[in-house]
């Protein structure tokens, strides 16, 4: 018996691969929302080292994590795909936004950078967030960087640019994530006044066995570097390709070879016990 192909299914029936997916997607969006509701949500924090000595902490970067029903923590690359063009997206992205200034006013050591969309551009509850904590203390904004993908901030240019523009009026820094990855035109780096450009991680693990990334993460060093923009690498998993990317002027290094993300961040084993009176 001959295999059957999926293209002859009766019309209106869906492929099983198809139904598996759709499933998924559902299983995402709806476990993203019951932690929305039940304020089942956490940061997770990784290091982000000066890639010249002495390696001192340049800042973190914080992580959304969701715990799902057995309180098991739930990586975004699970769900925030299926969510992102979502009203649950921006509740997550003001989520995650509230969370990380909350640490950043706790800990007036650390550096934090946040991750967003442009979809929260504008998004009148994300802005009283971010106004409510600036207003108790203007010099978070000095320690905060916003990241933006280089899709997301493709989608709306003109807002992106005007957010930017406002913001970095109040200290606040902005990072372009996922450099390197989509069809992000040189030209806008003029428009955007990034601070800080993250190479796409699929471009550096590997990469000191790697000659095509090699000349690729070359070129995108130097592009940042005409635009005077900071450079950090992402996914740095081994000795080998720290070390090229340090001698090729990469300024900051992001990966498992320096500390994976953490709930519970070293600040946080750092703070005294109380004691009771």
């Amino acid at each position: 018996m001959g295999r059957k192909n999926l293209a002859d299914l009766p019309e209106g029936t869906e492929s099983p691969l198809n139904s598996a997916v759709s499933s998924r997607d559902r299983s995402a969006v709806q476990m993203a929302t019951d932690a929305v509701k039940h304020k089942q949500c956490r940061l997770a924090f990784q290091p982000v080292l000066q890639a010249q000595p002495p390696h001192g902490i340049a800042f973190y970067e914080a992580f959304l994590r969701v715990l799902d029903e057995t309180g098991r923590v739930i990586p975004a690359r699970y769900f925030m795909p299926q969510v992102e063009n979502t009203p649950i997206g921006r509740e997550l992205d003001c989520i995650a936004l509230e969370k990380g200034l909350r640490a950043l006013s706790r800990n007036p050591e650390i550096r934090l950078s946040i991750n967003m969309s442009a979809r929260s551009v504008g998004y009148a509850r994300w802005t009283r967030v971010l106004n409510r904590f600036l207003k108790r203390d203007a010099t978070i904004g000095e320690r905060l960087i916003l990241e933006i993908s280089e899709s997301s901030a493709m989608q709306v240019p003109e807002l992106v640019v005007d957010f930017m523009d406002r913001l970095q009026d109040r200290g606040i820094a902005f990072a372009l994530d996922d450099f390197g990855a989509s069809n992000f035109s040189f030209r806008h780096f003029r428009e955007f006044f990034f601070d800080v450009a993250k190479i796409d991680g699929q471009f550096v693990r590997g990469i000191s066995a790697n000659p095509d990334n090699q000349a690729l993460v070359r070129a995108l060093i130097a592009v940042a570097r005409e635009f005077e923009i900071l450079v950090t690498a992402e996914s740095v998993e081994n000795p080998q390709d720290a070390e090229f990317l340090t001698s090729n002027g990469v300024d900051c290094l992001q990966g498992f070879l320096f500390g994976s993300p953490s709930v519970n961040p070293p600040w946080a084993s750092e703070k005294p016990a109380k004691t009771g009176s």
